[in-house]
């Protein structure tokens, strides 16, 4: 069972809360255009795995290009896929080519961004690569948030996304049915 999401990345930073002298602003550098590069992660939930794939849209096709690429990698597997009801994962093109690639689509409740681990995970990328500092251009931020995921231990990114709480609203049931790190 996989956890899959996308994200934003803007080449202008997510301003967070940062250090200053007293009665002085902080410092932000911003320059050129708000560039955009989106991108879509599936978390594994049993064992940390993670698939990563940097596209410049979230249409139908992107999505797909990403289910075909965890097909790809989960090769021989039967997939199920949590996420949410994104307009890019109803369109039929992307219904279609997953029925196709043998991947099951469960479906997160409407508004319940909190249920899907892949927020968590980048939330802490954001805050630890991108806040409050801006990048040469966007690539080279897509590449270092992708460096950041990867580098985490698969038992870290479980950690970070949510799913090792006790309060992980999936833990009975991946207990039951999918023994996961202990």
């Amino acid at each position: 069972m996989l956890a899959e999401d996308e994200t934003d990345l803007l080449l202008f930073p997510p301003l967070r809360s940062a250090w200053a002298k007293r009665g002085q602003q902080a410092h932000v550098s911003l320059t050129g255009r708000n560039a955009r590069r989106v991108l879509f992660g599936a978390l594994n939930l049993r064992t940390g795995h993670r698939v990563l794939l940097v596209r410049p849209k979230q249409q139908a096709g992107d999505f797909c290009a990403f289910l075909e690429d965890v097909a790809r990698r989960y090769a021989g597997r039967h997939v199920a896929l949590l996420l949410d009801s994104d307009p890019s994962h109803t369109a039929v093109r992307s219904q279609r080519l997953a029925e196709r690639l043998g991947i099951t689509m469960l479906w997160l409740p409407v508004r319940a961004p909190e249920l899907n681990p892949m927020d968590h995970l980048w939330r802490s990328a954001k805050q630890n690569v991108s806040a409050n500092r801006q990048y040469v251009n966007i690539d080279l931020l897509a590449e270092r948030v992708i460096q950041y995921l990867v580098r985490l231990t698969p038992r870290a990114a479980l950690r970070k996304a949510g799913v090792l709480s006790g309060h992980f609203w999936l833990k009975l049931a991946l207990s039951k049915n999918f023994p996961g790190p202990t």
